[in-house]
Order: C-alpha cells, then structure tokens, then sequence
C-alpha cells in the first residue's frame, strides 16, 4: 500500500469514532501538556535566577559563618559568630581583591509614624563598598559613607518599594522613619532593581554596618562579607588566599575552617542542579499521564482490531500482507499520539504562560522541550500500538472471515 493511502485509511478509522479516539488521547495530551508545561517554567525559572544573581554583581565571593562540608550543613552555617571586623583587614590585603563589604542582615519592622504605614523588611548593615559591590545605582539622595559608619549614624537608604510603601507620593529624602523603634533618617532611594527568589533588593533597607551591629542588632560580629575581585580569572586564586588567609587569623585548619566561601559559580551550579533535578522530578511525575494515555492507546486498539477482523481477513484475502495490515494500525496508533503530542504541546505553552503570570516567574518555551515531547509522543504511540498491530497482522484470513 502507498503511504498516502495508509494514511487516509488511518484517519478514516479514527474519524469513525470520534468520542473514543477523542477521549484516548486525552491522557497523552495532559501529559505532554504537562511535560511542556514544567520543563518551560522550570528554564523559565533558571534563567530569571541567573540573571538575577548575574545581577547583582559579578566576580563576586561570599563569605559566610559556619562550615559547609559535602552539602551537609554544619557549625550553623550563616548563623554562627565567626566573622569579625577586623577580618575585613585581612581580605583587603589579599592580592586581586577589589572591594569588600561587611554585612548584616535582619528583618524589622519599618515605621513611618507621619504618614501612619509601616511594613516588616529586611534590613542590611552595609557601608559604602555595599552598593558597588552588588551594583546598586542611587535614584535620589545620597548613599551611606565612610563617614557615617565611623559615626554610628542613624541614617538610612531605602530600596524602591519600601520607599513606594511608605510614602507614597511623598519625597522621603529627609524624612524621619522607625526601625525597630529607633528613629531612623531617610538620606537615598535606589533604582529600582527586581529581586532574586527571596531576595527582593526593591524591598530592603541599608544603615550603616556599625549602626546595625551597636544599635539595632546589639552584635559584634558579621553575618556575610561580600569580596569583589578584580579580575573574574582570579577568582579561584583569590578564594583560596582568602581561605588560607583566614583560617590562619582564626587558628583552624584549612581543612576544617569555621566558614564557608562561596563564589557566583559555585551559587550558580549550586542552583542549577537543585532547578534540574526539580524539573526532572516534576516532569517525571507528569509522565505517569503519558504512560495512562499509552495504556489507553493500546486499549482502543486492541478494541479496533476486535471489531475489525472481518475487515482485516478481507483485505488479507485480496492480497494484503502482514506488514500492510501491522503498518496501518501502527500509523493509526502513532497519528493518535502525534495529534495529542501537537495539541499537548499548544495546551503546555498557553499553560506554562499563564501559571507564569500567576506564580510571578518565567517562562522559557525551548525547541528542545517541545521536540522532546513530540518525539516522546511518537514514540509512545509504537511503543503500546505494537502489540495490537502485531495481533491484527497475525491473524488467520480464513478464521477472520468466519468471525461473528
């Protein structure tokens, strides 16, 4: 038989029975949909976090409290108490080392009393080395100095939507507001800026790292210092001078230190693979669907070949062979699958937009999702359409022809 009547024979079949070919493929067009449909968001994601970290400065190296060895957390990571100022000298001296900001964070309650709002933000002890680092621009006012830190100023610079939160229309340069309790003047506003996951640099505020430590937070230690690089090829050689540097002015071994370092590669593939194995994860959850709609394939056929096996001793009896029979219930089943893969791919892309918008993410529609799952669909369709193609080509013409 000619591939175009193959073809035409297949869809003849299928249109036969509209209900039940429409409802057989239901299943793989969920799963496919739903394949799509996580694969898109999921590049959709990685790509938002890179960006968003690519973001927020390059050539960067984190310095946090508390080891991490082998992906286990141990000695309390961030949390310890490790990291002291008089740190901050010893990196400064390491060759390559371009800046480096000590660091604070914690979450307070924000208050302005004059405009009667408040809101619950995270507050972040930096000083001048801060905005450079994690390349913050100035939308109005001024930025903390070297000045106000030596001083303990209680002066603060708000990010864009905590500045829009509480003043609204108001011009806040100027202005008295609360943190913590403790007046606080508002001296600069920054551009605005997105956010990383649950980092939102528009929601944060930055005081002086002294204030942080003597006034709000009543610490003497640092919960993060961020060292900038000179050069992104120094990076490695940086990271283990500092290492090797600190390990020597806390009296541990290099081996076992009390801190962990941190560079934008390793947060990175740190990332990826957590946004890989949860998309694998997702996706392999969505293939259950698919291995439904198989079954069901294979249901409907072995259903066909039923009710046609007068049909099927005819056409052997005219001179049909196996391979023609085997050929044209294989093309049913894969035209079946192919035509769920198509609308499954349509209903994955709409799908993945619009949960995009909801969720507040991304969306990466990728020529290698929607051939995977194309491909997948076809496949599918040889796999569970095998069987009954095998059982239809099989069957003895005479034994079919007496069939009631």
């Amino acid at each position: 038989m000619k591939t175009t009547d193959i073809i035409q024979e297949s869809i003849s079949s299928l249109l036969a029975n509209k209900a039940r070919s429409g409802l057989t493929i239901l299943g793989i067009i969920i799963g496919i949909a739903s394949v799509v449909a996580m694969i898109s968001l999921g590049e959709g994601t990685q790509h938002m976090i890179e960006s968003n970290i690519e973001s927020l400065g390059s050539n960067l190296i984190t310095i946090m409290p508390g080891a991490l060895r082998t992906g286990i957390i141990s000695g309390g990571l961030g949390s310890a108490q490790s990291l002291k100022n008089d740190d901050i000298k010893v990196i400064e001296k390491i060759p390559g080392v371009a800046l480096v900001s000590p660091e604070i964070q914690r979450r307070y309650q924000i208050v302005y009393s004059a405009g009667g709002t408040n809101t619950n933000s995270l507050v972040i002890g930096g000083g001048p080395n801060y905005f450079s680092a994690h390349n913050m621009q100035l939308g109005r006012g001024s930025l903390i100095t070297d000045d106000h830190v030596r001083n303990y100023s209680k002066v603060v610079v708000l990010g864009n939507d905590i500045a829009n939160d509480l003043f609204g229309d108001t011009d806040p340069i100027g202005k008295s507001i609360k943190i913590n309790r403790v007046n606080f003047k508002v001296i600069g506003v920054l551009q605005a800026k997105g956010g990383m996951g649950m980092l939102n640099i528009d929601d944060m505020a930055i005081v002086p790292v002294t204030t942080m430590q003597q006034v709000l937070a009543g610490i003497d230690y640092l919960t993060t210092i961020t060292v900038k690089i000179e050069n992104r090829n120094q990076m490695s050689q940086a990271q283990a001078l500092i290492t090797e540097a600190l390990a020597k002015k806390h009296k541990v071994s290099i081996l076992d230190p009390d801190f962990t370092i941190l560079s934008q590669e390793d947060i990175l593939s740190t990332l990826n693979q957590v946004m890989n194995t949860f998309t694998i994860f997702l996706s392999s959850i969505a293939g259950i669907s698919l291995l439904v709609g198989g079954i069901g394939i294979m249901n409907m056929m072995l259903t066909s070949v039923t009710e046609r096996i007068k049909e099927i001793g005819l056409r052997k009896a005219i001179g049909a062979k196996r391979s023609d029979i085997a050929i044209q219930f294989l093309t049913e089943s894969v035209t079946l699958t192919v035509l769920g893969g198509i609308i499954g791919i349509i209903c994955g892309w709409v799908g993945s937009i619009i949960m995009a918008k909801v969720i507040n993410v991304s969306a990466h529609i990728s020529l290698g999702a929607i051939i995977l799952a194309f491909g997948v669909s076809s496949l599918i369709g040889i796999i569970f359409g095998y069987y009954p193609a095998k059982k239809a080509a099989s069957l003895n013409p005479i034994d079919a022809l007496r069939y009631e």
